[in-house]
């Protein structure tokens, strides 16, 4: 149980899903493939041609997706690397993005897949979940409720987050088995008698130990593919009380029918995650993308549409 009274994380993304009948969660993977190009010129008219023009676009376009989305999406991931392209700038905007989104009443899921030795680790924990205090009392550089990590690196890049997923009511997403394809190159060797996938999920077991939650569920989540829905059988079948994060819904292959074995019979233990199928639904119209939170937005009600033929979030 938890400790302390804390609201722990995974609690609140249940109860958001449950209040808009929608377990999905929207990837904001801003890039130059979904983002209108009319956004760009604009922000370059007023900036130049700067990485801060880039930046102002990108959080032009996540800004009006999160407005537009807000009573349709329970919750965002937020990607890291789309910001990390752009220096400097782009780091501002997305931690003003994931002020905005939070402040919108969205669950925030940072992905941003670091890890290392035990000390940089930790690093990276205080700089998501705690205070850098170094840098003003109570600064916190990238506010969010989670992060997906890299548990491949082993316990040494984990164990630093697990005290503010017991104390501070956060959670952790760790990859287990990941949408890509060419995951299979080193998730489904065998090791020891067992796939490496699957010994992975067992460590996310282990490292949750006893961080649940009101509904039943580990802080300790897993990171498990859309387009594998007999992975993601024999996983919820073996971990009743495992969180899972659904990524590759849409463009990477992942539909509705697959990713139903993720969710308990009461459609509970599971957020599905579409990004670009949703950002650049604009783009089946072949115009210039100025309708875009509207072509989002109707992208999102299909997906939870198709999503309740499945499952019925009780």
């Amino acid at each position: 149980k938890p400790s302390g009274g804390i609201c722990m994380s995974i609690d609140v993304l249940q109860e958001r899903i449950r209040a808009l009948k929608n377990p999905t969660m929207v990837g904001l993977d801003p890039t130059p493939e979904v983002v209108p190009g009319y956004l760009l010129e604009e922000a370059r008219q007023e900036l130049g041609a700067t990485p801060a023009a880039a930046a102002a676009a990108y959080g032009r376009f996540c800004r009006e997706l999160l407005e537009g989305l807000r009573d349709v999406v329970p919750a965002v991931k937020v990607q890291s690397a789309c910001f990390d392209v752009l220096g400097s700038a782009g780091t501002a905007a997305m931690q003003e993005i994931l002020a905005y989104a939070r402040d919108l009443g969205y669950y925030v899921l940072l992905d941003s897949m670091r890890g290392d030795v035990t000390d940089i680790a930790q690093r990276c924990a205080q700089a998501v979940f705690g205070t850098v205090e170094e840098a003003g009392p109570g600064y916190q550089p990238y506010p969010c409720d989670a992060i997906t990590v890299n548990g491949y690196l082993g316990g040494d890049s984990i164990k630093p987050f697990l005290p503010y997923c017991r104390d501070g009511g956060k959670s952790l997403f760790i990859l287990v088995k990941t949408s890509n394809r060419s995951s299979v190159e080193v998730q489904d060797l065998l090791s020891g008698g067992r796939l490496v996938h699957t010994a992975m999920a067992d460590l996310v077991n282990r490292w949750g130990g006893e961080l649940w939650g009101k509904y039943g569920y580990s802080q300790v989540a897993a990171v498990v593919g859309a387009p594998y829905p007999e992975i993601l059988r024999s996983l919820r079948a073996k971990y009743d009380r495992m969180f899972f994060l659904v990524p590759g819904y849409g463009a990477q292959g992942g539909t509705a029918k697959s990713v139903q074995h993720a969710f308990d019979r009461f459609g509970h233990g599971a957020v599905v995650c579409a990004a670009r199928s949703i950002l650049g639904a604009w783009k089946k119209d072949g115009g210039e993308g100025r309708d875009y939170v509207e072509r989002a937005v109707q992208a999102a009600e299909k997906m939870k549409k198709d999503l309740g033929k499945y499952i019925v979030v009780m």
